[in-house]
């Protein structure tokens, strides 16, 4: 009889706890490698020049909706090495993830997918370019961590600013 009152306690918290969560949630379902790509255009006479690369940086980023409350949001990362102005190695990946997001303001989720999402995916993008860069035999290519927050504050402001001349201008014509 004691045991089934200890256990009565628990089966009401636990039937408590497998209620509805009110307020939005967020999850991730899953992070894969969508598509990655490696190009070393001059090898192997790269690899007789003076290694003193000018690497060119490109982020993008989007995000689809696949279902009421189901999101895929790619990351998409290019990475150019040139040496004298010539390609020495052009790497692109785009690191994909599912992520649950349900009751977000439109602001709110907006704003999760770009910059909540690719801080998650980030450290897996950043390691495939690492690991094709010295596959193809070039010094190792750690990548910087990237604030998405100040990336996102820019986009939005570039997006005001561009409206704000569309207006002033348009009253020109």
């Amino acid at each position: 009889m004691a045991d089934n009152q200890e256990s009565n306690p628990t089966e009401a918290a636990a039937g408590g706890a497998a209620q509805e969560p009110t307020g939005p949630q967020f999850a991730l379902q899953r992070i894969y490698l969508k598509d990655s790509s490696f190009e070393s255009p001059r090898s192997p006479a790269v690899f007789q020049s003076q290694w003193q690369p000018h690497i060119n940086f490109d982020i993008k980023t989007k995000s689809d909706k696949i279902q009421d409350g189901l999101y895929e949001v790619v990351l998409m990362l290019t990475v150019e090495a040139k040496l004298e102005d010539q390609a020495a190695f052009i790497v692109e990946v785009h690191q994909a993830g599912i992520f649950v997001a349900r009751d977000f303001e439109d602001a709110q989720l907006e704003q999760l997918m770009a910059t909540v999402c690719p801080n998650i995916l980030f450290p897996y993008a950043r390691e495939v370019i690492d690991s094709l860069v010295t596959k193809g035999s070039f010094p190792a290519l750690m990548l910087s961590p990237i604030n998405f927050d100040a990336l996102y504050a820019q986009q939005k402001q570039a997006q005001a600013q561009q409206a704000a001349a569309a207006e002033n201008g348009g009253g020109d014509e």
